[in-house]
């Protein structure tokens, strides 16, 4: 008995390729701001230019930590301190309070300051990026 032909097999299955995942959209995220004195907008903004036009920012380092030492303040005060005032929980709670939250600033400022201290240029850059973005 003669053999017929094999019909034509399919073609060879083409290797899958991963195709990009979709971007997802930007989502608006959560978040919390507070207000500070214009003054230290205006220091801010100097530090920040001044570090990120010099050749090497690693001078402006203790410039830098005193300022985010100072944002850090601010906003302790008027996320806490403000709230306490506006609770109205009296005279000696807010001493306590703000006895309290001196000696978590004493730490904060000692741990800010290190920490900036050891940065190079490119990572001071990357901060003052950050704080300029926090401040649009």
């Amino acid at each position: 008995m003669p053999t017929s032909p094999k019909p034509p097999s399919k073609p060879a299955a083409k290797p899958r390729t991963k195709r990009p995942a979709k971007a997802a959209a930007p989502q608006a995220k959560p978040f919390l701001r507070f207000y500070y004195p214009e003054s230290l907008r205006a220091k801010t903004l100097a530090v920040l230019t001044t570090i990120e036009k010099a050749k090497d920012g690693k001078p402006h380092r203790d410039a830098l930590a005193g300022i985010v030492v100072e944002l850090t303040d601010s906003g302790l005060d008027y996320f806490f301190m403000r709230s306490l005032k506006l609770a109205k929980v009296g005279f000696f709670v807010e001493q306590t309070a703000n006895l309290g939250l001196g000696a978590a600033k004493q730490v904060f400022a000692s741990v800010i300051r290190n920490i900036i201290g050891r940065l190079d240029g490119p990572q001071l850059l990357s901060v003052c990026a950050t704080i300029r973005q926090l401040m649009k």
